[in-house]
């Protein structure tokens, strides 16, 4: 399963990520960081979806996101479960 983060305190909270989520599953959330801009995020339940195409780290400025992918199998090989 795919899986996104955001560091927090690098995110101003533009939400261009926002805009690119093919699954619209990034929304701002309630939490400030230091600097006192609401952050972005992805909940728990929403998660699942993330189909780790990577264009929300790809569009943020701030470079906020990370992006996690499962492996791959090498060809011929079965998927790691």
């Amino acid at each position: 399963m795919a899986r996104v983060t955001f560091l927090d305190e690098r995110c101003k909270g533009c939400l261009l990520c926002t805009t690119v989520c093919p699954k619209e599953i990034i929304r701002q959330s309630s939490r400030f960081n230091r600097k006192g801009y609401k952050v972005a995020e992805v909940t728990e339940e929403d998660m699942e979806q993330c189909t780790g195409c990577a264009s929300c780290a790809l569009i943020c400025p701030d470079l906020a996101i990370r992006v996690y992918r499962p492996e791959k199998p090498a060809k011929g090989e079965k998927a790691k479960e």
